[in-house]
């Protein structure tokens, strides 16, 4: 059989070029990705300002890895009424809330810097208060953004929502260590102005459907998201190999401890260090919108947390500032391949009703592999020294590839998205 000519194409197709963007042909769905960008963006400036300053104070990699748990610990608080809440009222309703709450966090620190009164405790009480805002954001974020574009679009939409997202975590790091150099109240000022513009940005959002929260409230569908996830073998090999991989391998809530007392580049340093793995990930996430990912999807995830593996022990090995700085460019390229991966199939794999629960406990696991991994490492250096703890981290996310690989099979050859 041949291929159609050109000709044969209807009038009304786009060129090609115009369908690797095809998502910003929805306006709601341009002010989603703004307001995407601009939580990321804040979000990696407080980090930065946070762990600076955290650090400055205590100078104690113990309370460097507590600033995850605090953000960690409200996902567990609210796993489960987090996704009842995104899938009972309407999810656009919910995120300005949830922006709100973050908003009046980053005013919290603000306030508590300008005044030279931020202590320890006040700084992690607010940081669990930006934790509480995150928790209700990222599954109504999730389960949003399937409501404002059609099914044929929704791959695209990930890949474009994750090049923001990668473009933000380049950014963010870097600008928050520049604007901390002029008091670390200037970079809580920004975050607040802009946690601000995201919900007016997400209330001039119209989807194309709402969540109608006719169900009864009962334990069962309280829990059918964890109940959904145990029972599809794809979506649960999917979310619990990022978990362990990354809780394992997460070496960059040690950066500062690097980028002070190791390679002795100060904040401008460290907001380097904290971009280099966006860099690496916006580039892959541009890649993987102009040439989408479907097939053999399944072992190019595992192949992804692979590499991952090695470029954090890459990054433990690094003796000098720019050793480590291609060494974490390969760890971000990696880690997008399987956040991409993952997105999409837990989205497209879940019927929408129940998008919100499952989210919610989507992410609890990456706030348990990511911040709740940032307390491990934490605690890991704190006992070992920070290169001691990366290594160890390195190597058990490839234990972790290895053995998924068996646990999983059909997870690993599975060859399409959709």
């Amino acid at each position: 059989m041949t291929a159609p000519s050109p000709t044969d194409a209807p009038p009304h197709e786009p060129p090609a070029s115009a369908s690797r963007f095809v998502a910003f042909r929805h306006r709601d769905f341009r002010l989603f990705f703004c307001s995407r960008f601009l939580v990321a963006l804040s979000a990696q400036m407080v980090d930065v300002a946070v762990a600076w300053l955290i650090y400055d104070i205590t100078g104690s990699a113990l309370a460097l890895g507590s600033i995850g748990l605090a953000i960690f610990l409200p996902n567990i608080a609210f796993l489960l009424i987090a996704g009842h809440v995104a899938d009972r009222f309407e999810r656009r309703r919910v995120l300005v809330v949830a922006y709100g709450v973050m908003a009046l966090a980053s005013a919290g620190l603000l306030a508590a810097t300008a005044r030279d009164a931020a202590s320890a405790p006040l700084i992690f009480g607010l940081v669990a208060l930006l934790g509480t805002g995150r928790a209700f954001a990222s599954p109504a974020a999730s389960a949003f953004a399937a409501s404002i574009l059609p099914r044929e679009h929704f791959a695209n939409g990930v890949a474009m929502t994750s090049s923001a997202y990668q473009t933000a975590t380049i950014a963010g790091p870097a600008v928050g260590g520049l604007i901390y150099m002029f008091g670390p109240q200037m970079v809580f000022l920004a975050t607040t102005l802009s946690f601000t513009a995201c919900v007016a940005l997400i209330w001039a959002v119209r989807p194309r459907h709402v969540a109608n929260g006719r169900e009864p409230l009962t334990w069962e569908y309280l829990t059918a998201g964890i109940r959904f996830i145990r029972g599809n073998p794809t979506v649960l090999g999917l979310i619990s190999l990022d978990l362990f991989a990354v809780l394992l391998g997460g070496a960059t809530a040690l950066l500062p401890i690097y980028a002070k007392d190791i390679f002795q580049t100060g904040p401008v340093g460290l907001g380097l260090l904290r971009s280099a793995p966006a860099v690496g990930a916006f580039v892959t996430a541009i890649l993987l919108a102009w040439f989408a990912l479907n097939s053999r999807v399944g072992l190019r995830m595992f192949q992804s947390v692979a590499v991952f593996g090695l470029a954090t022990i890459g990054f433990g090995l690094s003796t000098s500032f720019w050793m480590a700085l291609p060494c974490l460019m390969a760890l971000g390229a990696s880690d997008m391949v399987s956040v991409y991966i993952r997105s999409t199939l837990v989205q497209l794999e879940t019927p929408d009703e129940m998008r919100g629960r499952v989210s919610a406990v989507n992410s609890m696991f990456i706030g348990a592999s990511n911040e709740l991994g940032e307390f491990e490492s934490g605690v890991l250096a704190h006992a070992t020294g920070p290169v001691t703890a990366v290594l160890i981290g390195g190597v058990g996310a490839l234990g972790v590839t290895a053995l998924w690989m068996r646990l999983f099979p059909d997870l690993r050859r599975r060859d399409r998205l959709t």
